[in-house]
């Protein structure tokens, strides 16, 4: 096990009814006036913004809202949200919603204080010394964003999806109600299972120091997920199925499975944020269609721990039959394997490499991703 520092200040508040403590919380951390950020009007439909205005007025914080945040989050509306922050003067940000409406609510909150574009936070040009305190009500389960400081963003201009991450961006509060999740849409549920185990593979693969123990939470996490999805596509409204699915996404992404690990990379991300960047594709409907395609071209490279998904998570023998099983699964729950899924064509190939050959050099794994091999995983996608 290499040495680590592990540290993780977010409060989780976790099980039904929780979101009506969110005034109660905001005055506990001295919070007046919130950018209320969220994405459709479905929270005003299904009764969630009725509950949280109503704790928030009880407990006399004022809101502004900040509506329309998109899947694939954006940065022209980053730039529109800190502005509304800055002429409002709030004091800290709420996201209510999934991962995208987290990310936005993290970059909002460290764009807001700092002076120069916050473009410049992703792509390097400027760093994270402050940010406005983030609070979050979960409304998805997928991206771990509720307890980790990660933010990932697309520039439309640029064509570019980069992530920031700082000690600034842990959300303070994260309140997570699997109540709250019952009428995500299939679509979306099964997208999500494959950004978990997403989370969970890229350092269990790829890692140089890869500890049993975090291979065994990691094997736990994926496990769940594909039992809890399978509950859940049956029977949406099981509490217990969706509680659980809530938190295997937790801790997937938490940093807790990767303390103690090294040498790791996230390959399957860099290549799928091409995809999101390009194509506006679901996050985890591209990662879905990603994994086993960097799988076959990966496995060689790691045949221990292949071998050792295939026993522990598909009950296999071989890494080939754990990767067949895997995009089976993928193929069963009804989350596309292939690029033509998400409509995209071999002739759209030349243009994705260009922006994944970027991406490497942003996530530092130039060497290895260089064009041959980008070109082969994405082959193996068509």
């Amino acid at each position: 096990m290499d040495n680590f520092t592990f540290f993780n200040p977010t409060r989780i508040e976790f099980g039904t009814g929780k979101e009506q403590l969110i005034g109660q919380v905001l005055t506990e951390y001295g919070v007046k006036k919130i950018l209320f950020c969220y994405g459709s009007d479905r929270i005003k439909r299904d009764g969630l913004f009725a509950i949280v205005t109503n704790s928030l007025n009880e407990h006399g914080v004022q809101f502004v809202e900040c509506s329309g945040i998109v899947s694939n989050p954006v940065i022209s509306k980053v730039r529109e949200a800190i502005t509304m922050a800055r002429e409002h003067q709030v004091n800290a940000v709420l996201s209510v919603g999934g991962g995208s409406v987290l990310d936005s609510a993290k970059a909002i909150a460290a764009g807001a204080l700092y002076q120069g574009d916050v473009w410049d936070l992703f792509s390097g040009k400027g760093s994270i010394n402050a940010a406005l305190p983030v609070f979050a009500i979960l409304t998805l389960a997928a991206t771990g964003s509720e307890m980790n400081n990660g933010a990932v963003v697309t520039n439309e201009e640029t064509r570019e999806k980069f992530s920031i991450g700082s000690v600034h961006t842990f959300p303070k509060v994260s309140i997570v109600n699997p109540v709250l999740m019952q009428t995500v849409p299939r679509d979306y549920l099964v997208y999500s299972a494959a950004d978990i185990i997403a989370h969970s593979i890229e350092g269990y693969f790829t890692a140089s120091v890869q500890p049993k123990f975090h291979s065994r939470m990691a094997e736990a996490i994926i496990n769940t997920v594909i039992e809890t999805t399978e509950t859940l596509l049956k029977n949406p409204m099981d509490y217990d199925a969706r509680a659980e699915f809530a938190w295997a996404s937790t801790q997937a992404l938490n940093g807790l499975i990767y303390a103690g690990t090294a040498g790791f990379s996230y390959p399957n991300h860099m290549i799928e944020h091409s995809l999101s960047a390009l194509f506006d594709v679901p996050h985890g409907a591209g990662l879905s269609v990603i994994i086993p395609a960097w799988m076959k071209w990966y496995h060689d490279r790691n045949p221990e721990q292949f071998e050792r998904f295939a026993h522990y998570v598909f009950g296999v023998d071989t890494p080939a039959q754990s990767i067949a099983a895997l995009e089976r699964w993928f193929d069963k729950i009804g989350t596309p394997t292939r690029l033509s899924q998400l409509g995209i064509t071999e002739a759209d190939l030349p243009a994705t490499i260009e922006n994944v050959l970027g991406n490497a050099k942003w996530f530092g794994i130039a060497e290895i991703y260089q064009r041959d091999v980008v070109t082969t995983i994405l082959q193996n996608a068509l």
